[in-house]
């Protein structure tokens, strides 16, 4: 960190050549208290404004997200290493993500309930909290910074971005675009910081009384630091975190899908999304079938410089992460289970692992991995296939595979998930589901209508149209 005049910054490294990618201030806390004192002096004429304008304002940052691609593909390449398609994909369901946004502004209903009182007209209305912090991550960088404050944004709210110290640049240019679209000074925040500063930064932000609604996603871990400051504040907090996604293989599905469904989730974008698959729970009858056709399309699946653009994989994010891979695969090898897929990485170009016959007592099939390595966990029979789903404190994606749509949609109603899917990759977003987990994978939904409940005040107003009675 280098001191100025003026700021202070940090500098982040592209992780493939260790070049400095980015330069970005580096906040104090004192200094985001600054930026939440902006965003509540914003929110009353923020607030104040038509659903129209709201929408008007939104579809313009969404067409000001799309114009930004290629710069958006440079930032994510230099900061985290991803591959220009996952940087495009971002950017398309992002930008969808603000269209939703922008569609639910009309939709922030409320209702008129009977009142047992004569005369009396009691409604429920959402109205718009206040400052929203929205505290985003690095890995799908565009994807969950605009999902921070999009919503929030459409009900009324003022934001705060807490961007990623991986990826500064990345969400600030999320704010460049709304601030190109013309939303009025100080209702779209963002808040950088060095990696050292980052829990006092944090907890400045989370104290703060303009702050009404903290979302955060990110690892359990340090989720679980943020509920616990939100609860000191009594601030309702949404929660999105790790996973240990399942996807069941049952002795009737169609391997071909089930494989393609299964390389998709487990290594899009090196493995390292919430929902990546990370536990292939194939049934004993089609396992050995299963694991020769998922041997030979992983061994396709190659990793290389995401600047060249000739593999379909990248780099994982940073040294760390191929060091965490490698301990588990090697706890896993020792304890028993046998390497199908794998190599050796190349500085934080990490090739593709497939680990079969995973157990309960490995490592492999308890600690999210988040990275190029999935485990092949075989199961006697479906009801098996089910206790091995649920035997993680994670709940935040499944899947299942089946011909039988009925079984399908039985095996899901038992699996302990937020999210499951029947026939279907454990990755899969669109910007109006409700999206969120169970147990160690948080609490709460962001999304569509969902979303609108999460970020609004439910109010119970009356208005009495006869005179009263009163018993003194």
């Amino acid at each position: 960190m280098t001191q100025t005049s003026a700021t202070r910054t940090f500098e982040r490294r592209n992780p493939v050549t260790n070049e400095v990618a980015t330069t970005a201030q580096a906040m104090t806390a004192a200094e985001a208290g600054m930026v939440a004192d902006k965003a509540a002096q914003a929110f009353p004429a923020w607030s104040a404004l038509g659903p129209n304008a709201r929408r008007s304002f939104l579809m313009k940052a969404a067409a000001a997200l799309d114009a930004r691609a290629n710069d958006f593909v440079d930032a994510m390449m230099g900061e985290i290493g991803a591959t220009e398609g996952w940087a495009r994909f971002n950017l398309m369901l992002a930008s969808s993500m603000v269209r939703e946004a922008a569609a639910l502004t009309t939709q922030i209903s409320g209702e008129v309930i009977p009142s047992d009182k004569p005369g009396c007209i009691a409604m429920a209305l959402r109205e718009p909290a206040g400052v929203v912090l929205g505290i985003a991550p690095w890995n799908a960088p565009i994807i969950l910074g605009v999902r921070a404050i999009a919503v929030p944004l459409a009900c009324g709210n003022s934001v705060i971005l807490k961007a990623s110290e991986i990826c500064p640049r990345t969400h600030s240019l999320i704010i460049d675009a709304f601030a190109e679209a013309g939303l009025p000074d100080g209702t779209v925040n963002i808040v950088t910081n060095a990696p050292a500063d980052a829990g006092e930064v944090v907890g400045t932000l989370i104290d703060h009384p303009a702050v009404r609604r903290i979302n955060f996603t990110g690892s359990t871990a340090v989720g679980r630091i943020v509920a616990k400051r939100a609860a000191e504040n009594l601030k309702p907090v949404l929660l999105e975190l790790g996973g240990k996604a399942p996807l069941i293989v049952l002795d009737d599905a169609d391997l071909d899908e089930a494989v393609k469904a299964a390389a998709f989730g487990a290594f899009m974008n090196q493995g390292q999304i919430c929902m990546s698959t990370e536990r292939l729970i194939v049934v004993d009858a089609v396992a050995d079938a299963f694991v020769e056709k998922f041997k030979a399309k992983v061994a396709t699946m190659k990793a290389g410089d995401p600047r060249e653009g000739k593999t379909p994989l990248g780099a994982v994010v940073d040294l760390k992460t191929v060091q965490h891979v490698q301990s588990l695969i090697e706890d896993a090898v020792a304890a028993g289970a046998s390497l199908a897929n794998g190599g050796a990485a190349d500085g934080v170009i990490m090739p593709a692992h497939v680990v079969d016959k995973v157990t309960p007592a490995m490592r492999l099939f308890r600690e999210e991995s988040f990275g190029p390595v999935v485990a092949v966990v075989r199961a006697r029979d479906e009801a098996h296939a089910v206790e091995l789903a649920n035997d993680t404190e994670y709940g935040l994606s499944a899947s299942v595979f089946t011909r039988d749509t009925s079984r399908g949609l039985r095996v899901a109603r038992q699996i302990k998930s937020g999210i499951c899917h029947v026939n279907g990759p454990t990755v899969h977003d669109e910007a109006q589901m409700p999206f969120g987990g169970t147990k160690a994978s948080g609490y709460g939904r962001f999304g569509g209508k969902a979303g609108i409940d999460a970020f609004t005040e439910l109010r119970w107003v009356t208005v009495e149209t006869e005179p009263g009675h009163f018993p003194i």
